[in-house]
């Protein structure tokens, strides 16, 4: 079921796990850009899944900067804003937990007691993010589960053997074999951590998303994100994934850049300088000029967007 409102909402949804970089704010200005050209609503939602490298001090650093850029959000953040909110995912347990009982109740589910080193030792990694597939240790034989019940299980989605296929705005239509690219994929950790794929399609559903906009790295994610959405009989949103922003050797800007991390930016550069750099990558100006993000909103066109994975800095 795809989204086919006419009223457009997209959503930016950092991890607060360090300060945000230019490859961060550019993808926060592409999804601004979206819901402000069409009259639309931005959401800012935290995903702070993981414990372990979350902190509520990034979170409040990620809103300060995108207020400093112009970036305004309409609802979410840690503190809410109209009768929504506050979204943070720590927050949202109970409708995780929902959504699990039902795909458990339909029987797409079982549990797995594999470690990671069970998993890993099975095969190479199978994509360049690193991303085994399961072999499928634990998965019902005749109904029913194996494994060492001993430990504390994962829960796994008991893959169908089907083709889902999705279209991005850039990389055009895309399908995947989802048996053979994902495998049985885990929803919820064996420490009870809730997985980013069933966590995300959750949350885009509540929150009423019709566009996904963010990083290319995150292209492979929509085929089992929009499978979960289909089994949950959720709306499947609209996908645009932007080009990478990288240095100059081609790699990856990461929260380890200093150089190019939010702090060092405002000690160098004004919010409209930066804004103008960013559209300047973005391929909306010819060259990098002083704009307010409410200056490119006439001129902004997805059609304008680089069609390629990676923008080099400097080049």
């Amino acid at each position: 079921m795809i989204n086919t409102s006419s009223h457009i909402v997209s959503r930016f949804a950092p991890s607060p796990t360090g300060r945000m970089h230019m490859g961060n704010i550019f993808t926060a200005l592409i999804s601004w850009l979206v819901a402000r050209k069409n009259g639309g609503r931005w959401l800012l939602r935290i995903e702070d899944l993981d414990p372990q490298r979350s902190r509520l001090e990034y979170a409040k650093i990620i809103e300060d900067d995108l207020n400093w850029l112009g970036l305004d959000w309409d609802e979410g953040g840690i503190e809410g804003k109209g009768d929504n909110g506050p979204y943070l995912q720590s927050l949202r347990q109970d409708f995780y937990e929902a959504a699990l009982s039902s795909l458990q109740s339909a029987d797409y589910t079982y549990p797995c007691y594999c470690t990671k080193a069970d998993i890993a030792a099975t095969q190479a990694p199978h994509a360049s993010d690193g991303r085994i597939i399961y072999p499928g240790t634990c998965r019902p034989v005749n109904g029913k589960s194996s494994g060492n019940t001993q430990r504390s299980p994962a829960v796994r989605l008991l893959m169908p053997e089907c083709c889902v296929e999705f279209e991005d705005m850039i990389a055009g239509k895309l399908h995947t074999d989802m048996a053979v690219e994902w495998g049985d994929i885990v929803l919820r950790r064996a420490d009870g951590a809730w997985a980013y794929q069933l966590a995300v399609v959750v949350d885009d559903a509540a929150m009423k998303v019709t566009d996904v906009v963010r990083g290319c790295d995150l292209l492979g994610s929509c085929a089992p994100q929009s499978l979960i959405a289909q089994l949950l009989g959720l709306p499947v949103p609209r996908y645009l994934h932007v080009p990478l922003i990288c240095n100059e050797a081609g790699v990856r800007l990461s929260k380890r850049d200093r150089a190019l991390a939010m702090d060092s930016l405002r000690a160098k550069y004004s919010p409209r300088e930066i804004i103008g750099q960013l559209a300047s990558l973005a391929g909306l100006v010819d060259s990098p000029v002083s704009l307010s993000p409410d200056e490119l909103v006439g001129i902004f066109e997805v059609s304008s967007l680089p069609k390629k994975e990676k923008i080099l800095l400097g080049k």
